[in-house]
């Protein structure tokens, strides 16, 4: 059974499509997976960064009123 020159071509551009889809469904979830690492990155280094924040805070409670420098205070215009 011959099949026409038509379905052929078709037949190939289906294939070729079927092949893009294929290797676009990979990057997307390759990119998927980056952003979620990423995201958990990020997470991570807020959390830290809070941490740190409190720790300086409560350093900074620590000192003694004369240990204070005024470069310890805010200006008011801040």
């Amino acid at each position: 059974m011959n099949e026409a020159p038509d379905s052929l071509a078709t037949q190939a551009r289906l294939i070729e499509l079927e092949s893009k889809l294929a290797f676009a469904e990979d990057l997307l979830d390759t990119l998927n997976q980056t952003v979620a690492r990423q995201q958990g990155q990020i997470d991570m280094q807020q959390q830290q960064l809070r941490l740190l924040h409190l720790q300086m805070q409560q350093m900074k409670d620590a000192l003694p009123d004369d240990a204070r420098s005024p470069r310890d205070d805010i200006p008011p215009h801040y």
